[in-house]
């Protein structure tokens, strides 16, 4: 007779899964640079042109080299931090606030809250200001090619572009939660690199055409002493902004498959990720800055110093807004989730913040559940960074002040802590002395950004 087998086929099919309960990882050590590479590389790029401008072709390339420096240390740190309390076993911190609640306390997870939901909400205004200039370009770029280089080509509906995507981003706001924004990330992912590709050759092309290299060793001249030393603050905060991606790096960490250790795959990936994005940062600044010198635009495909192949910079500039579309939700839906969370702890028997009314699309047959909730605080939101956008069309110095207010806390204080606590670091001892020196220096530099960036925006809009 015939052995008959017992076991349930639902249990011989289940999933692989974790130590911790949780569907088994498979990335690797590509996947991981890739999400690095993808997940950093955005608008700050473009601005890196005008940065190297500020500081001129040797402070301009030495703070971009020293800034990857600094992001690889903070990396490096965050990677130890995933489990706790050591990086081998136990405890798995999914999230940078995770981490920060595990090893630093309630306290410090706040400060770590209103970082890191204040960066996602000046990246989402950023945005705004980004998406008009790219619209305007695009209006000018056709003008100039119907009417010529010296026509007087200019755009006056930059605030009208600015409502419209404010529109579009209110639409796009309703979508149920960030799990079902997969294709929106995707897509975003490889705009950013088309745009910035077309970015390098456009600035190799225009370098061959002139036959020399522009620029100069001390950058752009001011008339006076402190305009200069405030236009070099501005240019690292942009850098700042350009930079950083601690924020989202556990995120990634989590992804990686086990054995050999998670850590042990981050560290090497970071090292791939930092020489790729650094040497990529520097072809787009230092051809830029190579092809236009110390004329060189505030952003690299919308300050029009390329006029041909105009279809060109209109893809380009369709890229970017393509990637901003997606990219305002990337982050705006952190804070939307964050805010539903609250508001429901803080009033559960609250209909307004709890029910969800079934609503149909005349016409068409679609239901969607409505939350009142929902429709007043992200409208309330949308409305405010679009206003915000209004108000401070500013790409440079905006960019410059967001970089410098969630540099030093986010990037460098909150993993130096975490990594002393992990490590076991004794106070007063060499090791600490130097994590502390490196926190104090990072510090000093990110204020300066701030108060020229500050500075800039303040000149900007009296001026």
């Amino acid at each position: 007779m015939a052995h008959r087998c017992t076991q349930p086929l639902e249990l011989a099919a289940a999933p692989e899964l974790d130590d911790d309960g949780r569907a088994r990882r498979t990335g690797g050590l590509w996947t991981c640079v890739v999400h690095i590479i993808t997940g950093e590389i955005g608008i700050g790029v473009l601005a890196l042109t005008w940065s190297v401008a500020q500081l001129g072709w040797v402070g301009g390339p030495v703070a971009m080299v020293c800034f990857a420096f600094v992001m690889y240390i903070s990396a490096f740190m965050m990677t130890h931090c995933y489990r706790s309390p050591d990086s081998e076993k136990r405890h798995r911190n999914y999230t940078f606030m995770d981490a920060v609640r595990t090893h630093l306390g309630k306290k410090r997870t706040w400060l770590c809250g209103l970082f890191q939901y204040l960066s996602f909400y000046g990246t989402a205004t950023a945005y705004v200001i980004t998406t008009a200039t790219c619209l305007s370009a695009i209006e000018k770029a056709n003008c100039y090619h119907v009417e010529g280089h010296d026509a007087p080509c200019g755009s006056q509906r930059e605030h009208l572009y600015m409502l419209l995507f404010g529109v579009a981003q209110l639409v796009l706001s309703f979508i149920p939660n960030f799990h079902s924004m997969a294709w929106l990330s995707v897509v975003a992912a490889i705009m950013s690199c088309v745009y910035s590709s077309i970015g390098i050759g456009l600035g190799l092309a225009q370098v061959i055409e002139n036959g020399t290299i522009k620029g100069s060793i001390a950058g752009v001249p001011m008339s006076t002493t402190m305009q200069k030393v405030w236009r070099v603050a501005q240019a690292i905060g942009d850098i700042a902004f350009a930079f950083p991606y601690t924020t989202f790096l556990l995120e990634i960490q989590d992804t990686l498959k086990s054995p050999p250790p998670e850590g042990e795959t981050m560290r090497k990936g970071n090292v791939i990720a930092v020489l790729v994005t650094t040497f990529f940062y520097l072809c787009v600044s230092c051809f830029g800055y190579a092809a236009f010198g110390n004329a060189a635009p505030g952003n690299l495909l919308t300050g029009f110093g390329f006029y041909e192949p105009y279809w060109l910079i209109d893809f380009a500039n369709a890229c970017i807004v393509l990637h901003l579309l997606g990219g305002y939700q990337m982050f705006s839906q952190q804070i939307f989730s964050f805010a539903d969370r609250c508001l429901a702890a803080r009033f559960p028997s609250s209909a307004f913040v709890n029910s969800f009314y079934t609503v149909t699309v005349p016409g068409l047959a679609i239901s969607y559940k409505l939350n009142l909730q929902r429709v007043c605080f992200r409208t309330a939101y949308v409305a405010s960074t679009t206003g915000l956008a209004m108000l401070f069309p500013y790409f440079n110095e905006v960019l410059g002040v967001f970089g410098a207010i969630t540099f030093w806390p986010l990037a460098i204080y909150l993993p130096v802590e975490m990594y002393c606590v992990q490590k076991n670091v004794l106070p007063w001892s060499r090791k600490w002395v130097a994590l502390q020196a490196f926190s104090v220096v990072c510090l000093a530099v990110g204020a300066f950004a701030l108060v020229g960036s500050v500075e800039g925006v303040v000149q900007k809009r009296l001026g």
